[in-house]
């Protein structure tokens, strides 16, 4: 499969679900991201990124277990797979190499 890149928001997603480890579901990847960004997202923009990732193969996902606090209802837990840690990797380093080539950051002025 060609790497077609990630879009700002889904690789935003990615990263919040690396981060959260074994924790990353709808609500905590929201906060993730809001918490790094610094801007606001909406609960229903998360739910479908991370669907989307995961129709792609950058994600797979399981049930966890019921909560009294969530009305014994159980929560969709996100993983990256390693197809999705290979494509923000390449995304990294497509900004590295990019960041890199800026003149004025490389003349040291």
């Amino acid at each position: 499969m060609k790497n077609k890149g990630l879009g700002e928001f889904e690789e935003l997603v990615l990263l919040a679900v690396c981060i959260l480890k074994g924790e990353a579901y709808g609500i905590n990847v929201k906060k993730e991201v809001e918490k790094h960004s610094g801007r606001t997202v909406l609960l229903g923009a998360v739910h479908i990124t991370l669907y989307r990732l995961q129709d792609k193969g950058l994600l797979k996902s399981e049930m966890g277990g019921n909560s009294d606090k969530r009305g014994d209802r159980r929560k969709r837990l996100f993983e990256i797979t390693s197809l999705g840690m290979q494509q923000l990797e390449s995304a990294q380093e497509v900004r590295q190499k990019m960041w890199s080539l800026i003149p004025q950051l490389n003349s040291g002025h």
